[in-house]
């Protein structure tokens, strides 16, 4: 049995870091990997939404997860995302994580086109069996047009090698149905950052967010508050962060926007990959005032924390 307990906690899903010509920066990877590892965070999950996976080459997946690892593998928990669309490179960046030093693999639905559940089955499993890595299934139907069922969920679960699944789907009674189904030593990692309470309270054994890479601080003090039975401080955490994704929600894309927060915060990582829109010059301004906001609750946590 895998020990599960290195991936229990706040997990940052990792920005794509390029440099100013759009290129996959190692330097910045390394930069960004360290910033993190230095706030306290459990682990890294590499290449997915947030590292803009799916719009860089397999050759630019592997530098990337190559400059994690050598920055801080061993240090920190590592899931390299590996799903692709074919399942071909899906097996090849598979194959690499292992080779490079992964803690796990985890991947989609393969894109694009509409896929039967023996489709997507036959997918994860060439993966599953192309490494000895764990492998934890990534459940984000919003994106992939593909609802992971109870019958697939409940046949994936049964193999030792699958050992928990990253839900990013809206609905907390789907990851209580999950937890369910896998049972007590199934990880379940909550994906939507704006409930990463409620995941919890209702079964998550931690989470993988995007958001959580310009307030780390929050989601370790959200995560020690509830820990510590302190729900109602908890409660007042996660209204905080939730204001904080709203505004980072009004920009024209989220990654564009999570980018100019962090490069205020001193981490250069450059814009986001078209079709991602960067922030518009115009919209600078609003960047620095929520950064401002970010700043002040994060001196919050920090100095309660010492209390």
């Amino acid at each position: 049995m895998v020990d599960t307990e290195k991936f229990k906690g706040i997990m940052i899903a990792l920005y794509a870091a390029y440099d100013d010509e759009g290129n996959v920066d190692p330097a910045r990877v390394r930069k960004l990997a360290r910033h993190y590892a230095n706030k306290g965070v459990k682990g890294l999950y590499v290449g997915g939404s947030s590292g803009e996976g799916m719009l860089q080459t397999a050759a630019e997946r592997k530098v990337v997860l190559e400059a994690v690892m050598e920055e801080v593998g061993g240090e920190l928990t590592v899931i390299a995302h590996v799903g692709a669309a074919s399942t071909r490179e899906s097996v090849e960046l598979a194959k690499h994580a292992e080779a490079a030093g992964a803690d796990a693999i985890s991947a989609v639905p393969a894109i694009y086109y509409r896929l039967s559940p023996a489709s997507v089955e036959r997918h994860w499993q060439e993966m599953i069996d192309s490494t000895s890595l764990p492998f934890i299934i990534y459940h984000i139907p919003q994106t992939t047009g593909f609802h992971l069922s109870a019958d697939l969920l409940t046949r994936m679960a049964a193999q030792d090698k699958v050992i928990g699944v990253k839900i990013s789907s809206e609905s907390t009674y789907e990851l209580q149905q999950f937890k369910a189904i896998g049972g007590p030593d199934f990880l379940v990692l909550n994906g939507p950052d704006e409930q990463y309470l409620a995941g919890r309270s209702i079964g998550a054994d931690g989470g993988i967010g995007g958001t959580y890479g310009v307030m780390p601080e929050l989601f370790l003090k959200l995560e020690s508050c509830y820990r510590e039975g302190r729900m109602e401080e908890a409660k007042a955490w996660q209204f905080k962060i939730n204001e904080i994704i709203k505004n980072l929600l009004s920009f024209p894309s989220l990654y564009g926007a999570c980018k100019a927060v962090l490069k205020l915060q001193g981490v250069e990582c450059g814009e986001p990959r078209l079709p991602l829109l960067p922030v518009p010059q115009a919209d600078l301004g609003r960047i620095a005032l929520l950064q401002k906001q970010i700043h002040e609750y994060t001196g919050e946590a920090l100095a309660s924390a010492q209390v």
